[in-house]
């Protein structure tokens, strides 16, 4: 099954609970579309399922997060015109990178 990016995932969450709040017409119709988007993005069919899905794909993309190391990178300089300023350029390095597992939630739609 595709997972949706945590990014995402996070922004219907925090908006289908901040209409949720909300009790107007217009907030009602648009928290009907966002738990109808939860539940095909999860796979579930109750928005209260939805919404436990995605909380715990969202705390187990922010662990893996947290527990992958971070990528060294080198600063490559370009050779530019005189009188232009020169700006670093990141490049990850890949000599030694270790390879993704699959051990979670980390493929992204």
């Amino acid at each position: 099954m595709l997972m949706p990016h945590p990014a995402v995932l996070r922004t219907l969450v925090d908006e289908y609970e901040a209409l949720s709040a909300d009790g107007t017409a217009e907030a009602r119709a648009q928290e009907r579309d966002l738990a109808y988007t939860l539940c095909v993005s999860t796979g579930t069919r109750e928005v209260d399922d939805a919404l436990r899905t995605a909380r715990r794909w969202l705390e187990a993309a922010s662990a893996a997060d947290t527990a992958a190391p971070r990528p060294q990178t080198t600063v490559v300089r370009r050779q530019t015109a005189p009188g232009l300023q020169q700006k670093p350029v990141p490049r990850p390095q890949t000599a030694g990178a270790r390879p993704q597992s699959d051990d979670g939630p980390r493929v992204y739609a």
